[in-house]
């Protein structure tokens, strides 16, 4: 069996001025689904493709950031969102874009469309179509007095504007231009329940398929001109339908693309026979009337997508749940959903009530689950394996974890604002916006169209100085740590708690593991310092830091 841990037990007895691992490769079992993880770095200009190793296979130098998403096309091209340094005075926002290009293999740039002006800005996500066209999601402006025409109420509008989102369809038409050819807009979907002499006056909860203007979000405020804040698109050919996720609603919505454009502006047409009107939503029936606060299930989600056809969970849906203001506290988790839908991609709904499922299917967590929390971007893909690929933005972390729900594969990005981080030395804190945050990672089978006739002979690690190769991968070796010893955790032995000093310099991203080198938890130290270990059973443990000497802990009550 392939195992790549961090070496508990041998750094235990290390020799002064060795360190412990904190980039790359920590673990890589035979369970691991194999491939090639694609991601690209948020303050980076380079993209990256790794092997399971966490090897270098080919690497894209562009000229600017990425605004968020990256795709390898089956064609073997880049589909990338772009940041290059275009100025909107406008509409300016977290994961804002101006531009999405397309790059050969050898990074020669094929395609590079701008959608930003006064008026409109894409941000987030794009989607690549079966036909060879992007999705793109965007803002489009709104003022004052078009807004409260709408029905908004007034007195939340602080940024003097409204920024409701809106879907194109690209097709390329030359090296840097291209023909909008389907359009959506939110704004053609609104319900108020305020002013019955505005337009869309009615009665909210009778009225799923329409969004109530006034419905605030909670993230950013309640009156901030980015009012949706949509981070996520997904297409599903089989339905030709749309999905995305609002974190400030805390809601996922489903569209119909069958439509023309005409007919998305309207509430009648396409497969649905529906319009543009919404098809399906989940996460926070408040929005429509039809649940209170406790009925919430989406807390400032990310990546929802439908699971692909040809995998064990095909048709449900996958959501990253960051978890923000989850009751209990901060803790993230993968959801997985059964939508309502039959396979004519109509969704069933009872009048009067909120739609299905009252649950999700399946959801992953820590075993204490404040112990996981990525604030922010993020997302997580099924494997053909049934394994769970998850991205922990915040932290710049890939993990893998199989039907057990145990990690078997993990990685962490060593690429920050300075560059990559050389072996041992610690990275910025979680969520640090110099530090090594990516928006998701997306694993590609070998035999992927894409990934063919291409010569993917693996590099080495994208870290400078790292662990030493065996003919297989990555290992650590008592040779490859330092052990600065300045850090101590008490009492010990341990009942209920646990206070950790920690030197400010060092990431607080800790694991522990029992004596027979079985994760059991592992996280962010909490800011008090304080780790609550009373559900865990009697034993002897070993608890790591990034650049740290391992400790032994022993719990006895």
């Amino acid at each position: 069996m392939r195992q790549l841990y961090f070496a508990f037990f041998a750094i235990l007895f290390l020799p002064s001025g060795l360190q412990a691992q904190t980039v790359g490769l920590f673990t890589y079992e035979d369970e691991a689904f194999e491939g090639y993880t694609l991601f690209a770095p948020l303050r980076s200009n380079n993209i990256y493709l790794i092997d399971n190793c966490g090897k270098e296979v080919h690497r894209w130098e562009t000229d600017a950031n990425p605004a968020q998403m990256v795709y390898l096309l089956e064609d073997g091209t880049l589909l990338r969102t772009a940041r290059t340094g275009l100025v909107n005075p406008v509409i300016n926002a977290g994961g804002a874009g101006e531009r999405f290009q397309k790059l050969d293999w050898e990074g020669n740039l094929l395609w590079d469309f701008v959608y930003s002006d006064n008026n409109v800005r894409m941000h987030h996500d794009i989607e690549p179509l079966p036909n060879g066209n992007v999705l793109v999601l965007a803002w489009e402006y709104k003022s004052v007095d078009e807004a409260v025409a709408q029905g908004r109420d007034p007195n939340f509008l602080d940024d003097n504007a409204l920024w409701p989102e809106h879907i194109i369809e690209v097709q390329q038409t030359g090296p840097t231009s291209g023909e909008i050819v389907w359009a959506w807009h939110l704004w053609d979907h609104l319900i108020q329940d305020q002013d019955p002499n505005k337009p869309n006056y009615g009665v909210v909860a009778e009225h799923p398929e329409l969004l109530d203007i006034n419905f605030y979000p909670d993230f950013p405020t309640p009156g901030d001109a980015d009012w949706i804040h949509a981070n996520c698109l997904d297409y599903n050919p089989e339905l030709d339908q749309i999905i995305f996720g609002s974190p400030g609603l805390n809601e996922l919505y489903v569209i119909d693309h069958s439509t023309t454009t005409e007919e998305a502006a309207g509430h009648t047409g396409g497969n649905s026979g529906k319009g543009g009107d919404i098809l399906y939503r989940w996460g926070n029936p408040i929005g429509y009337d039809q649940g209170t606060l406790s009925d919430r299930q989406l807390f400032g989600q990310h990546d929802v997508r439908w699971i692909d056809a040809g995998l064990p969970d095909a048709g449900k849906i996958m959501l990253f749940n960051n978890g923000r203001d989850r009751p209990g506290g901060n803790a993230s988790s993968v959801d997985i959903i059964s939508p309502p839908v039959d396979a004519e991609g109509n969704y069933a709904y009872t009048p009067n009530t909120a739609y299905g499922p009252a649950a999700p299917d399946y959801t992953f967590q820590y075993p204490n689950p404040t112990d996981w929390y990525s604030s922010f971007i993020s997302g997580a893909e099924q494997q053909p394996n049934g394994n769970i690929l998850i991205c922990s933005g915040a932290e710049g972390r890939f993990f893998e974890i199989n039907a057990e729900d145990n990690i078997v594969w993990e990685y962490v990005n060593p690429v920050t604002v300075q560059g990559p981080t050389p072996q041992g030395e610690p990275i910025p804190p979680n969520g640090s916006l110099a530090g090594n945050i990516v928006f998701r990672s997306t694993r590609y089978t070998p035999d992927y169209p894409g990934l063919q006739n291409l010569d993917l002979s693996p590099g080495s690690p994208i870290e400078p100085n790292p662990l030493p190769n065996s003919a297989d991968c990555n290992t650590l070796t008592s040779t490859d740590f330092l052990a600065p010893s300045d850090w101590r955790l008490y009492p010990n032995p341990a009942a209920d708690h646990i206070q950790v000093e920690l030197p400010a310099r060092y990431a607080r991203y800790y694991r522990l593991v029992d004596w027979g080198g079985r994760l059991v938890r592992q996280g962010q130290l909490p800011e008090n310092g304080i780790l609550d270990v009373s559900n865990l059973p009697n034993g002897v443990y070993v608890l790591d830091f990034p650049g740290s000497t391992p400790q032994r802990l022993v719990i006895g009550r």
